[in-house]
């Protein structure tokens, strides 16, 4: 039941996100900036509803790849993203060079780790070697201005005194 729980909270969220989204981004930024209050709920409720019958209609197919194709986005994302984020906050010498090197190595390695045949998850290589290429792109960039290395530093002081 727990696993239930958490699918039903995750769907139900996702359903509000997309609805929201669609509301407020596309209908009200697009189809009618003047919306009323009580028009952008109407509309809401219908994407909702809209979206489910979506989602209902593609999980029909017991075929479908769906959970394939969301783990492979998230190791993109991972990949790409996670190190880059994690050095930024530990690492006052990250640089953009290293940044980019480590977003662009981290993509491109889940893009071409299933093609080794290795039953390896892509993200953990991605990962890996996204790492390296922040690490490598920012030792051989300049270091980071001194105003950037201070504010990291007070930053990083900052969450230590405050217990974060």
């Amino acid at each position: 039941s727990a696993i239930l729980a958490a699918i039903m909270s995750t769907l139900s969220c996702q359903l509000l996100v997309c609805s929201s989204a669609l509301t407020e981004d596309f209908y009200r930024g697009f189809v009618r900036p003047h919306a009323g209050q009580r028009e952008l709920v109407w509309f809401g409720r219908t994407m909702v509803l809209l979206v489910s019958v979506v989602a209902i209609w593609i999980a029909r197919d017991p075929e479908s790849k769906v959970l394939g194709l969301v783990s492979y986005a998230w190791a993109g994302f991972g990949a790409a993203f996670g190190p880059v984020v994690v050095f930024s906050l530990f690492w006052e010498r990250m640089t953009r060079i290293g940044a980019f090197a480590g977003m662009v190595v981290g993509a491109i390695t889940v893009v071409v780790w299933p093609m080794t045949g290795s039953a390896l998850y892509e993200m953990v290589p991605g990962v890996a070697f996204a790492c390296i290429a922040v690490v490598a792109g920012s030792l051989l960039d300049r270091p980071p201005p001194a105003h950037i290395v201070q504010t990291h530093r007070a930053v990083r002081e900052e969450l230590r005194v405050t217990g974060y």
